[in-house]
């Protein structure tokens, strides 16, 4: 194996181009091996893409057939799937071609006198179909061709391989049989013997729509050409890990929302931690609709830029709805208090957004081929915090503007009811028309599934939160603030404040000399379990049963 390296800037094209000339350079030498026919062997330069062979689904076809007539169904199959401009190709495993056998008696033949290469050149030349020339008939020209091809094994054995001295036909000395060739696939499902298609897309292609239109595919196929009783099973979809990562990025995105809402509302009650927690969403929307028009995909590094900003982006939106509340309580009317709030702090906001995305600038500036593939953290965050300042300094200040209170209030009891029924009438009927016994809908579900957890949140809320919120708010968090300043100036006071900068800068290069003697192991990407593995093993075929 001869392993060539370029650079980054040459494209993979250009790459087979240079290959492809240095091969025939070497092929020219008069040292380049040749074939028996005195032909040169021609090298092949081809590009390998990993992407496109690593199957991304797999269809098992079992049921009381056998082998020859699962792959008949399986070829139809995959005609089938081919067509679909995602899929390049589609292996069929676990069954392999037929073959012809001729079992030479050693016996008989010594008796014949007949040789291999006797055999051998009887069996080549009687399967020939021969050019014939052609004929002139009432003015025009026909080719003619002697048909010679074998098309049933049994007219083999009436081959004569020696016909002086005696006529030998082929079945005088050997038998002839036509069966599977020797087994160099095996697939099983469950220690069952199935005949396997292994799908694989196009690089660059969406995985997703891809396997979707496989799948209906295969149900179509079910209701026209395939017999009821085949067993179809799906297997190694990896579309479900990407789904898997989406709705992971959703429950985070919920579930933030929830924890944001909680701790605000110890601080600024309900109403207004309403307006931080609705920048979470709506930036994520604004985010994705952006990511789509640069032509983004959900790949596994904007995901991760997604959930690492889905703690960052409500820091704009917490100072911008508290400097307004804090104005508020100065006794501003609430426009007026959202004007002079989002003026006061705007500017530390938008260099506060700027200095965090610098700090990931350096990803998008890494070289090779790791750069490209990190490329998309740094995008994807900038995206998403410039959505959330956008958010913040627009959407929120409307929000505020509009709606902000000062006095928190809790739910009365006829609009508890009111909403109870509401939330758990619309609840049960999107969870069960989204379950997998009706609709299987993920998003139907959702819906279902997060009014449900709204209802008992509001009910919390109504008996307890609340008082809660309002002890926080009204005895706990003063207490907490006198007992900070009265800290601060006992350190902040007379020579008490150069101890303090000594201290903090002592503790800082304190960080230094632990971090040498307590080095950490670097690791690029965090040691994880595979969720799948393929391995491709060559062994005898006698250790298989």
């Amino acid at each position: 194996m001869i392993i060539a390296e370029f650079d980054d800037d040459i494209s993979i094209d250009a790459a087979k181009v240079k290959i492809k000339d240095k091969v025939d350079n070497a092929k020219a030498d008069t040292d380049w091996p040749n074939l028996d026919n005195g032909s040169k062997v021609e090298p092949n330069v081809f590009e390998l893409n990993i992407s496109e062979e690593v199957p991304i689904l797999n269809i098992n076809l079992q049921g009381n057939y056998t082998t020859q007539q699962l792959k008949k169904y399986g070829e139809l199959l995959q005609d089938d799937i081919e067509e679909i401009s995602e899929v390049k190709k589609v292996d069929i495993l676990g069954v392999d071609d037929k073959e012809i056998e001729i079992a030479v008696d050693i016996f008989k033949m010594t008796a014949a006198q007949v040789n291999f290469d006797e055999i051998q050149n009887a069996v080549k030349y009687e399967n020939m179909t021969l050019s014939g020339g052609n004929l002139v008939s009432q003015g025009s020209r026909n080719n003619i061709r002697i048909v010679g091809e074998i098309k049933d094994p049994k007219e083999l054995e009436n081959i004569i391989v020696k016909s002086y001295g005696g006529t030998v036909y082929l079945k005088d000395i050997a038998k002839v049989s036509f069966k599977e060739k020797e087994k160099t696939t095996y697939a099983r499902e469950k220690g069952s013997e199935v005949v396997m298609l292994n799908v694989k897309k196009r690089s660059g292609q969406n995985m997703i729509s891809a396997i979707d239109q496989v799948k209906e595919r295969i149900e179509k196929a079910k209701e026209t050409y395939l017999p009821k009783n085949l067993k179809i099973e799906l297997t190694n979809d990896q579309s479900s890990r990407v789904e898997h990562q989406v709705d992971e990025l959703s429950n985070h995105i919920i579930f933030g929302i929830i924890l944001v809402m909680i701790v605000l509302m110890f601080t600024m009650g309900l109403r207004n931690s309403l307006f931080v927690g609705a920048a979470i969403p709506l930036s994520m929307m604004i985010a994705f609709a952006i990511l789509s028009a640069l032509g983004l995909t959900l790949n596994t590094m904007v995901l991760f830029g997604l959930v690492m900003g889905l703690g960052m982006l409500v820091d704009d939106g917490i100072v911008v709805v508290d400097n307004v509340f804090a104005n508020m309580k100065k006794g501003y009317p609430r426009i007026q208090a959202s004007k002079i709030g989002i003026g006061e702090i705007a500017w530390p906001v938008i260099s506060s957004t700027a200095t965090t995305l610098m700090a990931f600038l350096p990803f998008a500036l890494w070289p090779g081929t790791m750069g490209k593939f990190m490329k998309y953290f740094p995008m994807t965050l900038t995206v998403t915090l410039t959505a959330s300042l956008f958010v913040a300094m627009v959407i929120n200040a409307a929000m505020t503007g509009g709606s902000m209170d000062i006095e928190d209030k809790n739910v009365s009891k006829k609009n508890l009811k009111f909403y109870t029924i509401l939330f758990l009438s619309f609840g049960i009927t999107f969870a069960f028309l989204g379950s997998k016994y009706t609709y299987d809908n993920t998003f139907l579900r959702g819906i279902g599934h997060l009014l449900l957890i709204s209802t008992g949140l509001m009910w919390l809320y109504f008996l307890k939160i609340y008082q809660w919120t309002q002890d926080f708010q009204h005895s706990f968090f003063p207490r907490l603030e006198e007992k900070y300043k009265l800290f601060l100036a006992k350190i902040l006071t007379k020579n008490k404040a150069w101890f303090a900068l000594g201290g903090i800068i002592g503790l800082l290069f304190f960080s230094f000399i632990l971090l040498g003697v307590f080095p950490r192991k670097v690791l690029f990407f965090s040691r994880q379990h595979p969720q799948s593995s393929h391995r491709i093993y060559r062994i005898p075929t006698r250790y298989f049963d």
